[in-house]
């Protein structure tokens, strides 16, 4: 949005570094685990554990040690459009709302924001292999392919959503 003549600065939400060092400490604790689980491998299900912890929890600390060598920030928001690290870059024409979400898994919430698209199929093709490939199993859970995670972001939801009306006025949200 145009403010008094000029274009507004974007909006920037960096990654929550205390966060992501604490995943990344998890992630490497679990590689340990299964280091250990491997060594000892006192019984077929603990040295079975240990083969399945190390690779899978070793790609976990790579990509999250990744995230914060390139130091990229999590969320741009601009007079043209939304940036998401993973999720990539859509411009306010593709899409038709914004809407805060909440899913609970046993006890556990999770927030997210998700971006209600025009054209869904139109932004899986150009999307990152890890959001076409969990496409379907959101599609089933009845959300889109674009949602960001809050446990991503620095800030409540609110905020986030209370920006993008700052830099598109005519955003839609639903609830």
């Amino acid at each position: 949005m145009i403010n008094d003549g000029a274009p507004l600065p974007p909006t920037v939400y960096p990654i929550p570094k205390g966060r992501v060092w604490a995943l990344l400490a998890g992630a490497l604790a679990f590689v340990a685990v299964g280091v250990a689980f491997l060594v000892v491998h006192s019984s077929v299900k603990m040295t079975v554990a240990g083969a399945l912890a190390v690779p899978f929890f070793g790609v976990c600390a790579l990509i999250i040690a990744q995230r914060l060598v390139r130091d990229r920030p999590e969320l741009v928001l601009d007079d043209s459009g939304v940036e998401h690290v993973r999720l990539g870059r859509f411009t306010w024409d593709e899409i038709a709302a914004v809407r805060v979400r909440e899913q609970w898994v046993r006890n556990t919430s999770q927030q997210f924001i998700e971006l209600v698209l025009h054209d869904p199929d139109a932004y899986l093709a150009r999307a990152p292999r890890l959001v076409r490939s969990t496409a379907s199993m959101n599609a089933r859970l009845g959300y889109g392919p674009a949602n960001m995670p809050m446990s991503t972001l620095p800030v409540p939801a609110e905020a986030v959503v209370d920006a993008m009306r700052r830099h598109h006025p005519g955003l839609a949200t639903e609830r």
